[in-house]
């Protein structure tokens, strides 16, 4: 097991002074690396200033409302209303509850191998027996459909609260659909009443090549969660959804959601330095090249095929068996990858947005390396 004493750009270091690529970026997390100097710099000011002061919500804090605004700026008109928290799980939880609260329903869909996070709620709407059945009972009135199948989408009805997916399964594999479905998707929820969730916890914040996956589609959701790589590396996350939907949590009970560290000053202060760096550099518009590299340069008989979309991306082998002596070994050389969740013979491949393409192509020879 891996001790880390420190960690920069696309680095990480154990104690020993031996140097690691992390091609998986502490899962989507350091989308612009680590400690980007920027990012680091929003920190110290900030802990100069001041920590927590209040549960969110209750004062102004400048942190908070300049993050909002930078998040609001990235998104279309109606998603307009920013809700902080600390994880991907609580942004889950929080647009359950807004979606039940608003449309006075209780059932939700949500795709069979979908990862929506580890608490209560959020694990009642993944998708994936194995990881729940031991601590069933979960929520009543869940169901679960095929992902990208528009076959499926009668099942929602004027009886549903909200259908939350990924716009690009992670843990699945790296599973893409297409704009059709998408479509389909929000005329049915249109139809029906049905709030739309996207969950771009892990495909978000430029991973995809464009700063919200849902952007590659041409429809947008009523509510959307962003985590992970939202934070430049520390602890932040948020639901985003029209302020006429949001409000609802405002009365009956006053304090619909509350949070006691949700958008915490100094995590606040980070996201927003994270907004700025993407949207002041051309790492979004790198990303398609870097992609087409990674393909060209990851070429063996043993790689079955290649998922990708942006820098999310699943190198699929014959099996478990195959593929982790494969990850062990380029561990031992120096690069770092992972499997998934629910496809443990794929290779998850996600690295910092920063990647050079001199470290791409050292990355893929010591990935061929290992394989051999």
């Amino acid at each position: 097991m891996l001790e880390i004493a420190s960690a920069e750009g696309i680095y990480l270091t154990d104690h020993s002074g031996k140097k690691y690529i992390d091609l998986i970026s502490g899962i989507g997390v350091s989308n612009i690396g680590h400690r980007h100097p920027k990012v680091v710099d929003a920190i110290k000011k900030q802990v100069d200033e001041h920590l927590h002061v209040m549960v969110y919500g209750e004062y102004v804090q400048s942190p908070q409302v300049k993050l909002a605004e930078a998040l609001c700026s990235t998104l279309p008109e109606k998603l307009n209303s920013v809700y902080l928290l600390n994880s991907g799980s609580e942004a889950v939880e929080g647009a359950l509850k807004l979606a039940k609260r608003y449309t006075g329903r209780r059932e939700i869909i949500s795709c069979i191998n979908a990862y929506h996070g580890s608490s209560h709620g959020a694990l009642s709407v993944t998708g994936n027996e194995d990881l729940k059945r031991n601590f069933r009972p979960l929520l009543p009135e869940i169901r679960h459909v095929n992902f990208g199948e528009i076959n499926d989408l009668h099942n929602i009805t004027n009886q549903t609260a909200a259908f939350i997916i990924e716009t690009v399964q992670g843990e699945a594999g790296v599973r893409t659909t297409n704009s059709e479905y998408f479509k389909k998707l929000r005329e049915q929820c249109d139809q029906t009443g049905t709030l739309l969730i996207f969950d771009e916890i892990q495909c978000g914040f430029g991973r995809t090549g464009k700063f919200w996956a849902f952007e590659h589609y041409g429809i947008a959701p009523d509510i959307l969660l962003s985590a992970k790589g939202m934070g430049g590396g520390m602890p932040i996350s948020c639901f985003i959804s029209d302020k006429e939907i949001t409000n609802i949590l405002t009365n009956n009970p006053v304090l619909g959601h509350i949070t006691t560290f949700g958008g915490h000053p100094v995590s606040s202060a980070a996201a927003l330095a994270t907004i700025q760096v993407i949207k002041e550099s051309d790492l979004i518009d790198g990303v398609p090249e870097k992609e087409r590299l990674f393909h060209a340069q990851l070429q063996h008989p043993k790689i079955k095929e290649i998922r990708s979309q942006g820098l999310m991306m699943a190198v699929q082998f014959e099996s478990y068996e195959v593929l982790k002596p494969i990850i062990d070994r380029g561990i031992e050389l120096g690069v770092i990858t992972d499997w998934f969740l629910f496809d443990n013979s794929s290779m998850r491949i996600a690295p910092p947005l920063t990647i050079s393409h001199e470290e791409i192509k050292n990355s893929c020879e010591l990935i061929l390396q290992a394989i051999g």
